[in-house]
């Protein structure tokens, strides 16, 4: 892919993360922005999706209509939003396409969680240090993670046949 085309669909992804940032705003820790920084990864590499997931969370983490995060926090925001990106390359890199539908589905359940604690590990670690007592503040954080984790267990596999199609059509212009 050339990188203008690259640069305008991380761009677009990246706007796209903002945007259902907002949709999803009242809905407590439902994140739909994991899955499109998977989704970019899975895509176009883990590179791409990295930067997918440091500039859309950026965006979010500092435009975010109830204000900007903390500097740590923030930067943790920002680097565990990237993280999920090379996840979506590595699940590419498995041949899902000759996978059954319970494998496959079992994978995407997998990389769901696995992108959720990749993300909210760190930035849970570094709000507990930052703004202390470290036990009672991460342990306090760890039912707002669990809503996360659990809802995107479900997102990961309900969406995929978005990621397939877009996967196709990529193929396809290629």
């Amino acid at each position: 892919m050339t990188p203008p085309r690259l640069i305008t669909r991380v761009a677009l992804f990246s706007a796209l993360i903002y945007v259902l940032s907002w949709a999803t705003v009242y809905l407590p820790n439902v994140k739909v922005i994991f899955f499109i920084v998977f989704t970019a990864g899975f895509l176009w590499g883990g590179p791409a999706g990295w930067l997918v997931g440091m500039i859309g969370t950026g965006l979010w983490t500092i435009f975010n209509p109830f204000g900007p995060a903390g500097i740590p926090v923030a930067v943790a925001q920002i680097v565990g939003g990237g993280l999920c990106g090379p996840v979506g390359a590595i699940v590419r890199k498995m041949r899902w396409a000759r996978l059954n539908r319970l494998t496959l589905n079992t994978i995407l359940v997998t990389a769901g969680a696995f992108c959720t604690l990749l993300y909210f590990v760190p930035v849970n670690t570094v709000d507990a240090w930052v703004y202390q007592p470290f036990w009672p503040r991460f342990i306090g954080a760890l039912p707002w993670t669990a809503i996360s984790l659990v809802s995107n267990m479900f997102i990961f596999p309900l969406l995929f046949p978005v990621a397939r199609f877009l996967y196709a059509r990529e193929s396809e212009s290629q």
